[in-house]
């Protein structure tokens, strides 16, 4: 990738140099029409998008311009995650309403520190105006045998990363005008995309992965689907975030947290060694006439916990 081009005059030319400015060597041949990449030979291009829009995803009193560029970069990233890919470059369009224009310098510096931690470099965007403030990102990753939804098989383990509930129990006390706890609020804002420890799992046995940004629950159900399997689930065994009941950790949305179908030899401590992460078993794969979820609690068959719904 070469450095950025040359851009012309004009105040949106103005603010992107800004940004760039920012960025320093985080962007990457910015300023033509299109980025120009380089796949790997033997490796597939992976790609995805996600947007971060105001009052729908997160309300401005909730969080600092500078974790709201982070977070929508960070909930793209763990996109590629969930495929085991590794990143290869950010896209981001921001829309700006007048009364975010001062905190586009705040808004770049969030989205500049969430391409850092996962070594992406940004190549390029889109930069208008808006009624409302919102980031769409747009990441490309590659991988030599990406994850799928589709891949879970009977007799495989179903295991989660880190612990569950924290977003949740943030946004619920937001909600409410209330200060959530240091630890609540930082899983909600300051997710980590798993790229590191999915590129580990799937070099390591793991047939199917999905990132938790629904609910574990509800994206079970997807993996489920996909690969023509029940998905049983038991939900006392969920690693829950310190004073999270399970049931409220099942359905809590926007971890980040990888949701993986290991086969039974897969090495757990080793992953937890290395990574100082926990990876939690919470369920098989098991054989079924109807492609779905089963949740057990305290040994005893409950309905699935409902996740989130974008258009619910």
């Amino acid at each position: 990738m070469s450095r950025s081009t040359p851009l012309g005059p004009g105040r949106e030319f103005d603010v992107i140099r800004d940004l760039l400015g920012r960025w320093g060597d985080r962007a990457r041949g910015v300023g033509d029409d299109a980025a120009i990449l380089d796949v790997p030979p033997g490796e597939q291009l992976v790609v995805s998008t996600d947007s971060s829009i105001e009052d729908r995803h997160f309300k401005r009193e909730w969080l600092t311009p500078r974790e709201i560029g982070y977070r929508a970069t960070a909930a793209a990233l763990s996109d590629l995650a969930a495929m085991g890919a590794r990143p290869l470059g950010v896209i981001v369009a921001i829309a700006v309403p007048t009364g975010w224009r001062d905190s586009i310098g705040d808004l770049a510096d969030g989205i500049g520190e969430a391409a850092s931690f996962c070594q992406a470099p940004i190549v390029g965007g889109d930069l208008s105006g808006g009624r409302e403030l919102a980031i769409t990102v747009t990441v490309l990753g590659t991988a030599t045998a990406p994850l799928q939804r589709s891949g879970a098989r009977v007799g495989n383990r179903i295991c989660v990363t880190g612990t569950l509930g924290g977003p949740s129990r943030a946004i619920v006390e937001l909600s409410a005008g209330r200060v959530p706890d240091d630890r609540s609020r930082q899983r909600f804002a300051h997710p980590e995309p798993r790229i590191r420890e999915a590129r580990w799992l799937a070099t390591h046995g793991a047939t199917a992965a999905v990132d938790v940004s629904d609910g574990v629950v509800a994206d079970a159900a997807h993996v489920a689907a996909a690969s023509g399997v029940v998905i049983r689930i038991d939900l006392e065994k969920l690693p829950c975030e310190l004073g999270v009941d399970s049931l409220d950790a099942a359905a809590s949305g926007e971890e980040y947290e990888l949701l993986v179908a290991l086969p039974a030899a897969a090495a757990v401590h080793d992953f937890e060694a290395l990574f100082r992460l926990p990876l939690t078993e919470i369920g098989t794969v098991v054989a079924g006439a109807e492609p779905g979820v089963t949740t057990f609690y305290r040994g005893a068959s409950v309905a699935p916990p409902r996740g989130y719904d974008h258009f619910s």
